[in-house]
């Protein structure tokens, strides 16, 4: 296909960027390119909010996981991780874009969002300003549409990807909260959706090829297909070239250990791949999950059905890491301590993986090999993640372990699952993360448990077996002895939540107890969770 210039709209018209290289991320081409330097770099890796921004796209051509305001889908993102050619066909929003409702007559004047902030003494240094700004708009936008207003934990959770080292986030959350109170500015989303409409009609056969000169001058190509059939034929095609969904991963091969990705077959761009939805399967009911669906649309849908999840869910990263990631690159790209397996291989999630007009599935324990190793053959590639209906509705925990409560990677997690046959177990399922090279379920434990009284003795021999079936190791993030009693303590803890006598109930095992999150029904229903 030919290769075309990256078109977007920005700061009221659409841009074209032609001759930088694909691996050139939005922080850079705002920066140093447009000159637009209120998005500020801290560090470089999507843990500190200070780059963050606001992508807009058209809700029929994108998965929309965020809010669809008059027309325009709203998501806010890291512009460090997000290389430059994914915001084609989109609009990019920066701090520089919030004004007051009447500029002329009111030079100077500030946004709501940056007013409160202001009034509420929100800001010190300042340097982690413009982000929080961002996610407080994206707040702002979302109730506002809404007609709605946030809770103060509401607000915590929507800024757990933002941090501030100066001012403390009392004050933050104050202004969060006043901002509803001054007078009411709604983003002009009317030119936008003109312009991206425009865009995606000079589109070239709705497929969008870009090439690059790297620093050497070879030129690299960055090919994003709209539909499966292309994906998969290109695929084939360059079976060398390197995956890319949300970017949130393999931004950080490039800016942190400056690997040299070649050519980049991206996505993001198939609207088949973020489908989410309930479907028939082999004379049964499964919730697919396309390896394309945003961890947003991912985890609402799990915890739509499975509510014991939802700390869990607020817990994986921050909001603009599951606005951009994919559940399917999670589980694609192996970490041992990857958040989304344990849980999935709890609920016996079988892995959808294709090569040309080639389908297969097998369950997802048996999908890793050995420590970033996985059975995808060459030209292969995953294209879903399928939970049998059944599995949902066993009594189901997931357990995050992390030095920092929001926003941090794991030292270990668990997903768990049981069915009891009165006070028996039926059926168990105990996964875990950061115990091995791979996730993995604990076999030794689930079998002194199947068939057993679901009582504190039979916990304690599974504890107890919990030391044959993993030899974690010590690492910056915990000690191999850590690891292992954490893990015995959580299968304590599930049992204690679960046991058929007296279960200790949420309000005593969650920290979030006395604010308690937004439900998830109020952001999603299951209709909207249908691919786009």
């Amino acid at each position: 296909m030919p290769h075309q210039a990256i078109r977007f709209y920005h700061r009221g018209a659409v841009v074209e960027v032609r001759g930088a290289h694909p691996t050139r991320t939005v922080l850079e081409w705002l920066r140093e390119d447009a000159h637009c330097t209120g998005t500020k770099e801290g560090c470089n890796e999507g843990d500190c909010g200070a780059c963050t921004v606001m992508i807009g796209e058209l809700p029929g051509r994108s998965e929309a996981p965020g809010t669809t305001v008059r027309g325009l889908a709203l998501r806010t993102v890291n512009a460090c991780l997000q290389f430059l050619p994914t915001l084609h066909g989109k609009a990019l929003f920066t701090v520089e874009d919030l004004k007051a409702a009447d500029t002329a007559t009111q030079p100077g004047a500030l946004h709501p969002v940056q007013q409160a902030l202001v009034d509420c003494h929100g800001s010190q240094c300042g340097f982690c300003t413009p982000g929080f700004v961002m996610s407080l708009w994206s707040t702002y936008e979302h109730h506002s549409a809404c007609d709605t207003q946030p809770t103060r934990q509401q607000l915590a959770d929507d800024l757990s990807g933002n941090l501030c080292r100066c001012t403390g986030y009392r004050p933050i959350l104050d202004a969060g909260q006043r901002m509803f109170d001054l007078p009411a500015i709604a983003l002009d989303t009317a030119p936008v959706v003109a312009a991206l409409q425009g865009i995606a009609r000079g589109a070239s056969e709705g497929s969008f090829s870009y090439a690059g000169p790297n620093a050497a001058r070879r030129t690299d190509h960055f090919h994003a297909p709209r539909t499966l059939d292309a994906l998969a034929a290109l695929r084939l095609q360059h079976p060398q070239a390197q995956l890319l969904a949300g970017s949130t991963d393999v931004g950080l091969w490039v800016n942190k250990m400056f690997r040299d990705l070649g050519d980049i077959l991206f996505v993001g761009d198939v609207d088949a791949m973020k489908v989410v939805e309930e479907r028939d399967h082999l004379g049964g009911r499964e919730l697919y999950i396309g390896a394309g669906a945003s961890l947003t649309r991912a985890w609402e849908a799990l915890v739509q059905r499975v509510p014991a999840l939802t700390d869990m869910w607020l817990r994986f990263a921050s909001p603009p890491i599951r606005n951009a990631g994919t559940m399917g690159g999670n589980v694609a790209n192996g970490s041992p301590i990857g958040d989304s397996p344990p849980i999935l291989m709890a609920l016996d999630a079988q892995i959808e993986l294709r090569r040309g007009e080639r389908v297969r599935r097998m369950p997802l324990q048996d999908f890793y090999t050995d420590y970033m190793k996985n059975r995808l053959e060459t030209g292969e590639f995953v294209q879903g993640l399928a939970i049998p209906l059944t599995a949902l509705a066993r009594q189901v925990r997931g357990y995050k372990i992390s030095k920092r409560f929001d926003c941090d990677i794991s030292a270990l997690c668990g997903g768990f699952a049981i069915e009891l046959d009165g006070d028996r177990v039926a059926a168990v399922r105990l996964a875990f993360g950061g115990m091995a090279a791979t996730v993995r379920r604990a076999a030794h434990a689930e079998a002194a448990l199947r068939g057993q009284p679901w009582s504190q003795e039979a916990v304690q021999a599974a504890q107890a077996a919990l030391a044959s079936d993993f030899a974690p190791l010590s690492d910056m993030r915990a000690s191999a002895g850590y690891r292992l009693q954490v893990a015995q303590n959580l299968l304590r803890r599930f049992w204690l939540e679960t046991r058929t006598a007296d279960p200790l109930p949420s309000a005593l095992t969650s920290v979030f107890s006395a604010m308690p999150h937004a439900a998830p029904a109020a952001t999603a229903s299951p209709s909207d969770l249908q691919g786009a």
